[in-house]
């Protein structure tokens, strides 16, 4: 079954929107494309509303939140060819340099960008912590293992899950002498946010990564890792933010095994001796 136009959608329920909710609709029908790359945060600052606004306007269209509304609004005004990665694809161009391009600006502009007193703080809240939990959903999950089997290596005692409610019942056991890092791109969805909220409500202090410094997310966090975001909002895979990211838990191992100096060494070529003797 088609989807109903969101842009029609807004026309036929205008008349029953209030003053507020009449002022989003009227900057999305003049600005159609403009209006999906933003966040939510970053739409309703420009148009000059609360995002609790830009929620309740969805909702009123009959949409279950923002997010479906924007991925709605994305369909019948974005190009399918800027669909498909974080950049338009123009028909004949270079594919793999493309990509490249891609990655390698991100990580440039996240260097230019990263906070290094966020990175050495957080580095040594984790190699003093009693507990790291490593958590993330979906794409993110991959990259909270990912951050797993680097900090591991250093003895520290990681605590991962790939399940939403195995992570629920790990952060249930939260205490204030815990740390968690929690990825999320866009630092948005409710099961992340219901993590973070259990998590700080056991007093663990919250180390966020995300594309998105001003998310809800982030809110909660001690520290935010920011990773420079992608160029569209509207493609959830976050191809480069996701290569960076992964550079970003190398930072953090790095730093922390610096901090452990010896310990760290020696439980490093543990992990080397064991792993050597499965090996031909």
């Amino acid at each position: 079954m088609q989807e109903v136009s969101a842009i029609y959608t807004i026309r036929s329920k205008y008349n029953t929107l209030s003053a507020k909710e009449k002022k989003i609709a009227d900057f999305i029908l003049e600005h159609p494309k403009e209006s999906v790359n933003p966040s939510i945060e970053k739409l309703a600052e420009r148009i000059g509303i609360s995002e609790s606004t830009m929620v309740r306007f969805a909702r009123k269209l009959g949409y279950s939140g923002y997010q479906r509304f924007r991925i709605a609004l994305a369909r019948e005004t974005i190009p399918k060819n800027e669909q498909v990665f974080e950049t338009e694809l123009l028909e004949g161009e270079d594919v793999v340099g493309m990509v490249f391009k891609n990655a390698q600006r991100t990580l440039s502009e996240t260097l230019e960008a990263i906070d290094r007193k966020a990175i050495k703080e957080s580095a040594t809240l984790i190699a003093k912590a009693r507990s790291v939990f490593l958590m993330g959903l979906g794409g993110s999950n991959t990259l909270a293992q990912d951050a797993y089997h680097k900090f591991i290596r250093t003895g520290i005692n990681c605590q991962y899950a790939a399940d939403f409610h195995m992570q629920l019942m790990l952060a249930s056991q939260a205490t204030k002498d815990d740390v968690a890092l929690i990825v999320s791109h866009t630092g948005e969805g409710y099961d992340t946010l219901a993590l973070a909220e259990e998590l700080r409500n056991n007093g663990a202090k919250l180390l966020i990564l995300t594309s998105n410094a001003r998310s809800p997310l982030a809110k909660l966090g001690d520290y935010v890792l920011s990773v420079s975001p992608c160029c569209s909002k509207i493609v959830a895979e976050s191809f480069s933010a996701r290569i960076t990211s992964l550079v970003l838990f190398d930072v953090l191992y790095v730093e922390i095994l610096e901090l452990m100096e010896n310990t760290g060494v020696e439980n490093l070529n543990k992990m080397r001796d064991v792993i050597a003797k499965r090996r031909i």
